[in-house]
């Protein structure tokens, strides 16, 4: 098809979307005779449920609950459903965002904050729009260039930029109207969540507190990108005001619960809301899901205080008008082990009140492995439940609500502590069924080893954790060791009763960090995994239904809507995010890297998967093994350090990024500098380390990593050169 008449065929799709679908009060938005779209405001996704056909917002709805009313895909015709079609992203790594469709449009993010306008009923390109995102920003992150989907309002598409933008597009042809930098860009602020708008305002938080930043979030004005509040989740670290709508309640509340010194004055003391921001309609009000503090060890954070750190790790409520401070509940106080309260936030109204009387309440189930349920209007916490195994408190809370701490979760050393910083939840969005009155929640069982007493006073760590980060690790181990690691880990697609405060059921997985969730009134459950499966459960039993294989890991929540009387099930694959990344040892084999793709079903889809990609990885050393047995030791602790959050832990890489220990540049003492030292390969995302290293630490990074690629050839898993 020719440019021009490929531009005509979206226009004239643009034209008949515009006919065809429900008018709005933003109707206005109609200039210069031009097609409009997108044509959303706060009244029509109030109103979601009146348009299951479309799926306006993040989580589907103000609410977030993730449920639809769509019922054509259904218990009798699961086995008719197949791939209508696949769209394949432009950018590879991870995909972890939920499509928006509107009109007929679907508009969805992926790696490094790539836009795309799809039409939703063919899977045809509209337009797409690159922020061109610098790959030296990629160390940035945490956990991958990823982003968590868009919002759309007012005939726009906003964006949050990996880089700390926030931009709004036109929603007809993916040009940027207004462009605002949210961060300060010469520090490791990134923005990895999805944007919410309300009453004509945009909101969204950000990320970097492993790296050492002071969080918050920030509201604009949807037309012109002028800045309406903005709310910081922790103190200035003078303690004084910021000239923001948070200045009174850090002055009269937060304030004192921080000490005067610490790495938290110097380096922003964490608090990043990075994901979870949610509209309360009946109370006017936003919720905000706060991140962890920064560094971890809140002895190194806050070494004079004994406070409670607020705002970290707590749900924060702000009036939605001017970001004045209503109520906050800390789920986590004076947090230590990277417990964000962070996740998904769910309203609904449940029998919770006086002699059964509705009442409405927050759900949240944040990494620290409580379930979570607290009164809207006031923050009162109403239940507090363990939904999975913990051992930092007794499982008990005083009469104030806060929870009763063990003594060796506290002193931390070398504790195995679970949940672990990657959550008993994460970010994988859970979905609530009003039908059957049941939470679904992606639950992880990840232990860790925390460690203050060990290599945390002379790391030069580039993530700020205060914690060793070799904790548990052996520099030798015999085969089948990373086998046994890996089988300590697992998870559950988990049934969880919010006014019972008890589980239904329970899917276990034999690995953790599996996809989000998607509840319909037919009463299915729709969840991704990490082996590549698209699978419905019985909402009601958990019995497995029916499964297609997707190619790449599915992290996404799926959505669903309709077009044209015939329903659509959408969800995101790839391959990337923090688990392909930093745990990569737990697939056995490197994956080979799987482009992001939009792959949605229908009844009677025909269409077929891509073929899997195969990894093309000769598992060989490239180097004899040199060094000796202390210089490995230092390696190991300085890979684990700066390394392994990319290249993973014992320096095995699950494909997304190279496997060093089979890396011609491994085996080059000069190419080796250059790119670890003086930033060869910036653009493909790898800076210069040269401030996190002193002048020996490089060559124990490399002596280390190839005595790791020699024991894999001792333990049977690889072979040496030569077929030695």
């Amino acid at each position: 098809m020719t440019s021009f008449a490929r531009l005509s065929t979206v226009f004239f799709a643009l034209l008949t979307i515009y006919a065809c679908g429900p008018k709005s009060d933003t109707a206005s938005l109609d200039t210069a005779g031009a097609p409009a779209v997108a044509l959303v405001d706060t009244a029509r996704i109030q109103n979601a449920v009146r348009e299951p056909e479309m799926w306006l917002t993040y989580g589907g709805s103000y609410d977030e609950q993730r449920h639809s009313t769509l019922g054509q895909i259904n218990r009798d015709t699961l086995s008719e459903l197949g791939v209508g079609w696949v769209y394949e992203m432009a950018k590879p790594r991870g995909a972890e965002a939920t499509p928006i469709v509107v009109d007929g449009v679907m508009y969805v993010s992926s790696a490094w904050s790539v836009v795309y306008a799809i039409d939703a009923k063919t899977g045809e390109e509209i337009w797409v729009y690159d922020p061109e995102v610098s790959g030296k920003d990629a160390v940035k992150g945490c956990c991958d260039v990823v982003n968590r989907g868009v919002a759309v309002h007012d005939g726009k598409v906003f964006i949050g930029v990996f880089d700390g933008r926030l931009e709004a597009l036109d929603a007809a042809t993916g040009t940027v109207l207004w462009s605002e930098v949210t961060v300060d860009q010469s520090k490791p602020y990134t923005i990895t969540g999805a944007p919410r708008v309300f009453k004509n305002k945009v909101i969204i938080g950000n990320a970097g507190a492993e790296l050492g930043v002071r969080g918050y979030v920030s509201a604009y004005d949807v037309s012109s990108g002028e800045l309406a509040w903005r709310f910081y989740t922790v103190p200035n670290p003078e303690k004084k005001p910021d000239g923001a709508a948070s200045d009174d309640i850090l002055a009269t509340l937060a304030n004192e619960t921080w000490g005067d010194e610490g790495a938290w004055v110097t380096d922003g003391g964490g608090g990043t809301a990075w994901d979870s921001v949610v509209y309360d309609t009946v109370n006017d009000q936003i919720l905000i899901g706060v991140g962890n503090g920064s560094p971890w060890n809140a002895d190194i954070r806050d070494p004079d205080g004994d406070g409670d750190n607020l705002f970290l790790s707590s749900i924060l409520a702000v009036d939605a008008d001017t970001g004045a401070y209503r109520w906050h509940y800390q789920t986590t106080p004076r947090d230590r082990w990277d417990y964000t309260a962070t996740q998904q936030i769910v309203l609904a109204d449940l029998p919770l009140g006086e002699d059964g009387a509705s009442r409405r309440v927050v759900m949240q189930a944040p990494k620290n492995g409580f379930f979570y349920v607290l009164d809207a209007a006031n923050g009162e916490l109403i239940s507090a439940t363990p939904f999975t195994n913990q051992n930092w408190t007794t499982g008990e809370f005083d009469d104030k609500g806060r929870p009763v701490l063990m003594e060796e979760a506290v002193d931390l050393g070398l504790y195995a502590v679970v949940p672990g910083p990657l959550g008993a939840h994460n970010w994988h969005p859970r979905a609530f069924n009003p039908d059957t009155g049941l939470v679904y929640i992606p639950v992880n069982e990840i232990p860790f080893f925390y460690d203050k007493t060990r290599n945390v006073e002379e790391s030069k760590s580039f993530w700020n954790i205060g914690y060793d980060a070799a904790a548990g690790w052996p520099v030798e181990y015999p085969a089948g060791t990373l086998d046994a690691v890996s089988g300590l880990d697992g998870g559950t697609l988990l049934a969880w009763d919010p006014v019972k405060a008890e589980p239904r059921w329970a899917v276990p997985f034999p690995l953790p960090l599996n996809g989000g969730v998607l509840s319909t009134t037919a009463g299915l459950v729709f969840q991704g995994n990490k082996f590549g499966e698209f699978v419905a459960y019985d909402a009601a039993t958990g019995e497995r239904l029916w499964s297609h294989n997707l190619v790449g890991n599915a992290a996404a929540a799926p959505m669903t809507y309709e077009i044209d009387g015939e329903q659509y099930l959408s969800v995101l694959s790839g391959w990337g995010s923090v688990s392909n990344l930093i745990a990569g040892f737990t697939y056995g084999e490197a994956k080979a890297k799987e482009p992001a793709r939009v792959i949605t079903f229908k009844l009677g889809g025909t269409e077929f998967m891509p073929e899997p990609l195969v990894a093309s990885v000769t598992k060989t050393p490239k180097s004899p093994m040199f060094g000796e047995p202390d210089q490995h030791q230092l390696g190991m602790q300085r890979f684990a350090e700066s390394c392994h959050f990319c290249h993973g832990a014992f320096a095995v890489s699950g494909g997304v990024i190279p496997d060093l220990r089979w890396s011609a540049i491994s085996a080059n003492e000069q190419a080796w500098d250059q790119v670890v030292r003086e930033g060869a390969l910036e653009k493909q995302g790898m800076v210069s380390f040269a401030e996190n290293l002193t002048t020996e630490d490089p060559d124990a990074i490399r002596a280390y990593v190839i005595q790791q690629a020699w024991l894999a050839v001792t333990n049977g898993d690889a072979a040496a050169p030569g077929g030695q």
